[in-house]
């Protein structure tokens, strides 16, 4: 991320919107929540109109055909959570999966991070019961506390402007390991230092990562030392879930007189509140980030269609991601329609597979998981049916973790069911670990080559 040159205007007080907003708490003091709001509204940007239109660009070229998206981080980020170790273990887990696309597809990659924001979860109802008790549904740090108390799960409009400074704190930490020096090419061989004797994967990223110092040898011989080695664009994303937060970080950039949510560079919408007519898909339409919605097997042809009119009525390249989520047994039969009536369009939209959400299961112990085979098994339909149908597999959209956790079942790392509580530390949805996540690259990387 750079920092653009930028003044940006608190923009209005939300607007009274037509379409009913879904999955958003019931706060229970509305004075509170305008306390909350209004503080939000005085503070600065998290991220500027500018580094927001460069990623618009470089999401066109994946639109095309000429750069590949790899968005991957928690599934819920904790307050708690955002320390210096876990920030640079994701970002660091990110990075090598980038330089294993990046240098097993001979093809530039878009490096967008789930976090600083993925602070707010849809829940399927508002009360879960706990031994017996039924509470408040958890929605995320940015709501309410997971600890299993009635106050705990209080939404507390407070947590809105914790959740903007945990994001602020988590940004500045990227910011400085992106820009200085952490990310360096040359350092790529040392990212692995920490396991590469002990797993396959982590021997195979040494190999490769040996093949790149001498690369960069080489470059360095022949006097060549490009400034894009040493620094990365990494940006910043989040479900734009919960919308009194979104709306209160909505400024107007004095360039284009235009909004921006300035809460992260990309926002997308979820699959529970993608509904034509309602506030979220609204909200969309009124900022000029990039966006993303996820689309999942109940969505028809004409939903589809629907969606990207509304979204990118100016056919802007870059504009709008679709974020398939189908799950491995139906991503084969369900996704090509889809994909065939929105190309018919002519919308230049990026393609982007989350094979996480559409195949999470109840293991025996009780733990929600996920089998990485059945990961696998996604991402190879969905390149499959780009391929049938004459679009671009575009990304990847995954929930991982730097550590060494034990939340999805499979691959090489070993993990089992009869394993799971053994580092089961998600808030919500199970995540791949290290291991895990580096496997999937390795094989991303041979489908973006293969015929």
């Amino acid at each position: 991320m750079s920092v653009q040159d930028a003044t940006l205007t608190v923009a209005p007080d939300a607007p009274a919107r037509r379409g009913a907003a879904a999955q958003q708490p019931t706060w229970p003091d509305p004075a509170e929540l305008a306390a909350a709001t209004t503080t939000l509204r005085g503070l600065p940007p998290l991220v500027f109109a500018g580094e927001c239109d460069l990623l618009t660009e470089r999401l066109a070229e994946a639109a095309n055909g000429d750069a590949f998206v790899l968005m991957g981080g928690d599934c819920a980020e904790t307050f708690a959570g955002a320390t210096a170790d876990a920030i640079r273990a994701k970002l660091k887990t990110v990075l090598q999966m980038a330089i294993v696309l990046t240098y097993g597809a001979s093809m530039p990659v878009v490096k967008v991070g789930r976090l600083a924001g993925q602070y707010g979860k849809p829940r399927s109802s508002d009360t879960e019961v706990i031994d017996g008790v039924a509470y408040p549904s958890y929605r995320g740090d940015a709501v309410n506390d997971i600890a299993p108390t009635q106050a705990a799960r209080r939404p507390d409009p407070g947590r809105l402007v914790q959740a903007y400074h945990t994001a602020s704190a988590t940004l500045n930490l990227v910011r400085a390991f992106t820009q200085g020096g952490y990310a360096d090419l040359r350092h790529v061989h040392s990212w692995n230092q920490d396991f590469v004797a002990s797993t396959e994967a982590g021997r195979r990223y040494d190999a490769m990562a040996r093949q790149i110092d001498r690369a960069l040898a080489f470059m360095r011989a022949c006097k060549a030392d490009p400034e894009e080695f040493r620094r990365v664009e990494f940006y910043a994303g989040h479900e734009a879930l919960l919308l009194d937060y979104e709306d209160a970080l909505t400024r107007i950039d004095s360039r284009t007189g235009l909004p921006y949510d300035v809460s992260a560079h990309f926002l997308w919408i979820g699959e529970r509140t993608r509904q034509l007519d309602g506030a979220h898909v609204e909200f969309a339409q009124g900022i000029r980030n990039p966006i993303g919605v996820k689309i999942g097997p109940t969505t028809t042809p004409q939903d589809a269609v629907a969606l990207v009119e509304a979204l990118d009525p100016e056919r802007t390249p870059g504009r709008l991601t679709l974020i398939t989520r189908m799950g491995a047994g139906r991503i084969r039969h369900v996704l090509p329609p889809l994909v065939r009536a929105v190309e018919a369009t002519g919308h230049p939209v990026v393609w982007v597979c989350d094979p996480m959400h559409g195949n999470t299961f109840a293991a025996n112990s009780g733990h929600k998981t996920r089998s990485f085979a059945d990961v696998m098994d996604e991402v190879g339909g969905f390149f499959e049916v780009m391929r049938e149908c004459g679009a671009h597999p575009g990304g990847l959209h995954v929930e991982l973790t730097g550590d060494d956790v034990t939340e999805c079942v499979g691959g090489i790392a070993g993990v089992t069911e009869d394993g799971l509580g053994l580092r089961y530390e998600t808030a919500c949805d199970p995540r791949l670990n290290r291991v895990q996540s580096l496997e999937l690259a390795f094989a991303v990387a041979e489908m973006l080559v293969s015929p």
